[in-house]
């Protein structure tokens, strides 16, 4: 891989401050817990700037999503090793979730109660349909659909084949139609 010049501090700060807040829903997704994804997106962030800010500008999008991938992988195994001691010990803690203020402050499109209890009953579908499927399938969705990389980009970002990327995705939008029927019909 050909490195450039850094490219200018504007440039990196405009695409990290670009891919940050769909990143951090993306991470808030994978981890179900709004604190973990800031550390995440943060750390990944640290870590992308670290490892390739000296490489092409058309190159970033897809090595930033690996790293945060990689980041969301890494938070699942310390997870699963924690559950597994934490079942062990009898000590289970339960999460309480605070509820988020942007998702409850007034819509400022003027809809009407029925069009937003509606609109969030059909996001909650959605985000839970998103948060039920298995991560590999849950990256490839995001990546590819919300994040609008192209398959080899996808690919390099899961660091997987780009058959693997067409079969997690295919995949996970069989299952998303099969929960979300009712919610468009």
């Amino acid at each position: 891989m050909a490195r450039e010049r850094p490219a200018p501090a504007g440039g990196l700060d405009a695409f990290l401050a670009g891919v940050e807040r769909r990143a951090l829903v993306m991470a808030e997704i994978a981890t179900r817990s709004r604190d973990d994804a800031l550390d995440l997106v943060q750390e990944a962030m640290l870590s992308f700037v670290d490892r390739y800010a000296t490489h092409a500008p058309g190159e970033w999008a897809p090595l930033f999503h690996r790293v945060l991938q990689n980041r969301i992988r890494d938070w699942h195994r310390r997870r699963q090793v924690r559950n597994r001691w934490l079942v062990w010990l009898h000590d289970r803690d339960d999460e309480d979730d605070a509820p988020d203020p942007i998702q409850e402050a007034p819509d400022p499109a003027g809809r009407t109660p029925e069009d937003t209890v509606a609109l969030g009953i059909a996001g909650e579908a959605l985000v839970a349909a998103v948060e039920a499927l298995p991560l590999r399938q849950q990256q490839a969705f995001l990546l590819r659909t919300w994040e609008g990389l192209d398959v080899a980009q996808t690919a390099r970002a899961m660091g997987c084949s780009e058959g693997s990327v067409k079969t997690h995705l295919s995949r996970a939008m069989h299952a998303l139609r099969a929960r979300l029927e009712d919610h468009w019909q």
